[in-house]
């Protein structure tokens, strides 16, 4: 694995491209005979367990673009990944499995994948110790059969079930009621605050701007209420929504749809890497502060650095974030200027004009 990179492809980025939970699986798997076994991997972050396996033609179901980007990288385009669970078809006799950190997104994994097996289908999930959710347990007792689990290697572990349950359909997407929007939104499970408005989300939209925009990012989407309601204070504009998770992209252009006739442009991205220079007005950011495990700004940074590329002269970025970010500074060194706009007594709304 050691050839393996991260995506996106940074200079000196001394983090790996797998963990021990990567490790793990693999070795657990070398012992058995694979070669009459329909396998399905989910939620492989960099491509470890897939291009591992690539000889046995796995289905590969991720919902980040991140890692859909990093597996064909590592594997020189050569696995097809999926992007949508309604895409699975047939029966998988072995499921691989990362488990993700937001338990709804299980669930609904759980239960749709529960459609695509029989009593003989094998799970075998990995996970990092440090990670340990005692939830991943009764969400895969309920969903998919007993449990039981390897010992502890390099501080990673895995879990083992045999199916044993009747399948059962996914309660996602939800439907959530938001204050002030005359519609009900569409969540998808693997959507940021999919069951209620996060309060930095609710502080930023008191403040979003209204004026001459022609073109308007809600960069970082979700499940695209910002740009909804910067579409309905500036009818005018062509709005543009980007994501990282294909199930954000998904909830967007179906909420979107709820509250207008015309057509916006939804892009499954990293930030809004690659797009064309010199071309909007407005763009406006509340962004993560981690990428699945590991914490930093870093995503911030390339997000104000797209936006920064993309902007035309004298247009406008709109960002919220935690007060204790500092976004201004950052912002200061890409833009060469920055104004906090308005601050409560956790975040901070920040502009800087390109």
């Amino acid at each position: 694995m050691q050839h393996l990179k991260r995506y996106p492809l940074r200079k000196n980025d001394l983090l790996q491209a797998w963990d021990s939970a990567d490790e793990l699986i693999l070795h657990h798997i070398s012992q058995l005979d694979l070669s009459k076994k329909r396998i399905l991997i989910i939620n492989d972050h960099f491509g470890a367990i897939a291009t591992g396996v690539n000889d046995f033609n796995p289905t590969v179901y991720v919902d980040s673009y991140i890692s859909h980007a990093a597996i064909g990288y590592n594997s020189d385009n050569l696995i097809h990944v999926i992007n949508d669970l309604s895409h699975l078809d047939g029966l998988y006799d072995l499921v691989l499995l990362q488990l993700p950190k937001n338990l709804s997104f299980l669930e609904d994994i759980l239960c749709c994948i529960s459609q695509h097996l029989h009593l003989e289908s094998q799970l075998i999930a990995g996970y990092m110790i440090k990670h340990l959710s005692p939830s991943w347990f009764d969400l895969i007792h309920r969903y998919f059969g007993e449990t039981r689990t390897s010992l502890a290697q390099k501080k990673a572990r895995l879990i083992f079930a045999q199916f044993a349950k009747t399948p059962v359909l996914s309660s996602f997407p939800i439907e959530v009621n938001l204050e002030k929007f005359s519609q009900t939104f569409v969540n998808h499970s693997n959507v940021f605050s999919r069951e209620k408005l996060d309060i930095g989300t609710r502080f930023f939209l008191e403040h979003l701007p209204q004026g001459q925009y022609l073109s308007i990012l809600d960069l970082g989407c979700a499940n695209g209420v910002v740009g909804i309601r910067a579409k309905q204070l500036n009818p005018q504009a062509q709005i543009i929504f980007s994501d990282e998770s294909a199930m954000a992209i998904k909830s967007a252009k179906t909420n979107y749809a709820r509250f207008f006739q015309d057509e916006a442009t939804f892009i499954w991205t990293n930030c809004y890497e690659k797009q064309t220079a010199d071309t909007l007005d407005l763009v406006l950011c509340n962004p993560p502060f981690h990428q699945n495990q590991t914490i930093g700004d870093f995503i911030a940074i390339q997000m104000f650095q797209d936006a920064f590329h993309c902007l035309k002269k004298g247009a406008l970025l709109r960002v919220v974030g935690n007060s204790h970010l500092a976004y201004q500074v950052k912002l200061k060194k890409i833009f060469g200027n920055s104004q906090i706009v308005v601050t409560n007594n956790k975040f901070m709304i920040v502009d800087a004009i390109k």
